[in-house]
């Protein structure tokens, strides 16, 4: 007998890797302030390669820190920007989006026009200049990848809008007298959850990458050790100790396959819920 959609998903091989890397990721980074010394302190001799001695299994810095201590710090920074970040994406872009998408005509066109002119910027480049401006911090990065980041989000949901206000459903709620806040609320973004949790997901990648960027350009806090600081740090003495610039880009490279992974498994287990939705409508 064959299982349901949901059933089929949770056995796929795909799907479980990437929870079970994106778990450890988690669990790392909650684990952090319990793992052990502070990822600033210096613990060792200096440019120990990996395997070479138990206490520093991957080594050690230029000046003697604990590469492994500074990776699972890292994840707790890059986990947090990435997730926070995207929030405030989400926020700016479903926001604008719905409002464009529900309202039309000329509200329509002045906010897509601001989302063109954002679009107009390379995002990377818009958001070097924002951190730099706003000054090194959690904070600044956050800000200068949602402000970077939104039209995309935003674009999208329009297009949902635009899709789903004429639906039957839609025109059912307005004629018993629905509020409008309370028709997108639980009438359109329901139907349009499938895309943006899929893009969501995405974005909490980009947005890892994104951070890890600026803290290789040195535009991170630099109160935090990050992958991107690491790897930065590194980068004069790659010839000498290979290890300091890839055990940071091997994480940045599971955690941002992982959220991959688990975002498709997102999108099939939505779109199925969708398709519920959408015969019920």
């Amino acid at each position: 007998m064959r299982g349901t959609p949901e059933q089929g998903l949770l056995r796929s091989p795909r799907i479980i890797v990437g929870a079970l890397l994106l778990g450890a990721m988690i669990v790392a980074a909650i684990a952090a302030p319990w793992f052990g010394a502070s990822p600033w302190d210096m613990v060792g001799d200096p440019l120990l390669k990996p395997l070479t001695v138990a206490h520093h299994p991957l080594g050690t810095d230029m000046l003697g820190r604990d590469i492994l201590t500074g990776l699972v710090w890292s994840t707790r920074v890059s986990l947090s920007v990435g997730i926070a970040a995207t929030m405030a994406t989400l926020l700016i872009g479903v926001s604008i989006g719905a409002l464009s998408g529900w309202c039309g005509g000329w509200v329509d066109d002045a906010l897509m026009r601001v989302a063109e002119l954002f679009q107009t910027v390379p995002q990377f480049a818009l958001a070097v200049v924002i951190a730099a401006v706003l000054g090194a911090s959690l904070e600044s990065t956050v800000i200068a990848i949602a402000v970077a980041s939104w039209p995309a989000i935003a674009r999208l949901v329009r297009g949902e809008f635009l899709s789903l206000r004429e639906r039957e459903f839609v025109l059912a709620a307005r004629v018993v007298g629905q509020r409008p806040l309370t028709i997108v609320c639980t009438q359109i973004l329901p139907h349009a959850l499938a895309p943006i949790a899929v893009l969501g997901s995405l974005m909490v990648a980009s947005a890892i990458l994104t951070e890890s960027a600026l803290s290789f350009l040195g535009l991170g806090d630099p109160a935090q050790m990050s992958w991107g600081f690491m790897i930065g740090a590194a980068r004069n003495v790659i010839r000498d100790a290979w290890w300091l610039s890839v055990w940071p880009g091997l994480a940045i490279l599971v955690t941002v396959l992982a959220i991959n992974l688990v975002g498709e498994g997102l999108r099939r287990a939505l779109s199925v819920s969708e398709q519920s939705l959408r015969r019920v409508g």
